[in-house]
């Protein structure tokens, strides 16, 4: 009060949520993306179909593609978000078990609120729980050789179960097996370094996925600039071409007074020479095919295709650096100087049916898997899950640490955190023994997407570790606790200890918050949403509501 005034602080527009409302408000907001996500958690997870704004419609139960589809307009909900991007970019799998163990351990983490502990000790419990289960999944982490093949087509067997892939995962997971192995280098320091990005993923639709097949060069979806230029060539000289073959233009706008039929054909006749000329370099170099990135004139294409040399025109810069490094080549920017020695060396094969080119180099390092599927939902889903399958096979790879899959591992960390909660002193051991109960919550929603108790199923596999089993998992399709390690259950170590850590940081992130000041409603976007939260209390999800 000033002068028996009130003194405004906020707009009247304004909201603010406090204290207790404020973290209600934002668990309620974190959990219901978790949520969104569980079911489809695991080789018997369910699918989701998103339909945006346009009408397009994706089918997937790819955690992170899920999240990034939704219309999410909430923003304690966009930092869950983040938890599954991250953990995508850093491990490439794993998504929905990292925002799963994020919701349960807010979850949680709200019992202990109403049982008036701070969130401070709460924070600093998670924190500590964190860091020790990373250490336990090192040590329960199985040391394996980045060259052992059949481990790898087990990781990859993993990573696909439960998507559109799996029908054909053998196949599959054979070929991105090989795909990670052709692009793989031995540091000096003896580590092992995958150079994913020389894997390039190139889809067709109206065959079967079983038909895919691995490529040990690039794709090119691209036509011959005439149709009398051969199209297949066992050993080709290629040059790679970022130079129009077309006639020079001026820098300058200029126009040209022709008074006399022959100075138009002087003109002409100059522009047919510029163009021989060029195709004569070309001639000259002893290419048999040319990629350019740039246009190729009319002309200049019938005179290549009299020379019965293959021009490809507008090829992309990417799929010009790809060709570069699969074929030897190098990028010539200026004909006038260039020579055999910028050739490259390698085969074409025309898929005329598909409007595709097969390059393939002797000895290239660079490999194309090439999916093939019914339908574009199909085959969209399938390179997801390829795509999934290729990062957690080079984080093996470069990794060189496996764990038993199934919930094992969940199972195993669980029990060794309520070990280590009995060494924490204060009310930091609550927030232990919660984290360890919020890391169980994989078996139990593997358990009950599979149709089966995760009650009974959780006391089973506790008794399995208790008795010394740390392998023992949940085979979802008998219902059985089988040891999952030799049933060819495998994850990397690397995705499950950045999952525990992405979580954590996104729980306490949240848990710090105890104040919620908006210029408007509590959403991102500023829409007029009916949702938004009132000055003294919680309110609804922002823009969630229609998107869940």
């Amino acid at each position: 009060m000033q002068q028996g005034q009130p003194m405004i602080i906020m707009g009247e527009d304004a909201q603010r949520v406090k204290d207790q409302d404020a973290q209600e408000y934002n668990i309620s907001a974190a959990r219901a993306v978790a949520e969104s996500v569980r079911s489809t958690l695991g080789p018997k997870g369910m699918d989701k179909m998103l339909v945006d704004s346009m009408g397009s419609v994706t089918i997937t139960n790819d955690g992170v593609t899920i999240l990034q589809e939704m219309d999410i307009d909430n923003p304690t909900a966009e930092m869950i978000v983040e938890v599954a991007e991250t953990q995508e970019d850093e491990a490439g799998d794993g998504t929905t078990t990292a925002v799963a163990i994020a919701g349960e351990l807010l979850k949680n983490a709200e019992d202990l609120l109403e049982q008036d502990i701070h969130p401070t000790a709460i924070i600093k419990g998670f924190s500590m729980a964190s860091e020790k289960a990373r250490e336990e999944v090192d040590s329960v982490a199985e040391d394996v050789d980045p060259t052992d093949e059949d481990l790898l087509r087990k990781v990859a067997e993993t990573s696909m179960t439960g998507k559109s892939s799996e029908l054909d995962k053998d196949l599959l997971a054979r070929i991105v097996v090989e795909a990670v192995r052709a692009v793989t280098v031995e540091a000096d320091d003896g580590s092992h370094v995958v150079d994913l990005e020389f894997v390039e993923i190139e889809t067709q639709t109206g065959r079967s996925a079983s038909e895919s097949e691995l490529l040990n060069g690039a794709v090119i979806d691209k036509d011959p600039v005439n149709d009398d230029m051969p199209v297949d060539f066992e050993s080709a000289d290629v040059l790679l071409l970022n130079e129009p073959i077309e006639v020079e233009e001026t820098d300058a706008d200029t126009s040209v007074s022709i008074d006399d039929p022959d100075q138009l054909q002087q003109f002409l006749d100059s522009e047919e020479r510029q163009l021989r000329e060029k195709v004569d370099q070309i001639v000259a170099t002893g290419a048999d095919v040319v990629f350019c990135q740039k246009g190729i004139d009319d002309l200049a294409q019938y005179l290549l295709a009299q020379e019965d040399i293959l021009a490809v025109r507008r090829t992309k810069k990417s799929d010009m650096g790809f060709l570069q490094e699969i074929l030897g080549a190098g990028i010539v920017t200026d004909l006038d100087a260039a020579t055999d020695a910028d050739l490259g060396t390698g085969s074409i094969e025309r898929d005329a049916e598909a409007g595709l080119f097969y390059v393939e180099g002797s000895d290239a390092h660079g490999v194309t898997l090439l999916l093939r599927g019914s339908t574009e939902h199909v085959v969209d889903e399938l390179e997801r899950g390829i795509q999934d399958a290729l990062d957690v096979v080079s984080a093996t790879a470069a990794d060189g640490r496996v764990l038993p899959g199934g919930g094992a591992v969940e199972v195993e960390i669980a029990s060794r955190l309520r070990d280590y909660a009995d060494s924490v002193s204060g009310r930091e051991q609550l927030a232990v023994e919660a984290y360890a109960d919020a890391v169980e919550v994989v078996p139990r929603v593997l358990a009950s997407n599979a149709g089966l108790d995760s009650i009974d199923t959780l006391v089973d596999l506790r008794a399995a570790h208790e008795g010394g089993d740390a392998r023992a998992g949940l085979n979802v399709f008998s219902g059985d606790v089988v040891d999952t390690y030799d049933a060819g259950v495998v994850e990397p170590a690397h995705s499950k200890e950045q999952a525990f850590s992405s979580a954590t940081e996104a729980a306490n992130l949240v848990l710090k918050i105890d104040d919620i000041i908006s210029a408007g409603d509590l959403s991102t976007s500023g829409d007029d949403d009916e949702g938004g939260a009132g000055a003294g209390g919680m309110g609804g999800m922002g823009g969630m509501g229609g998107a869940m």
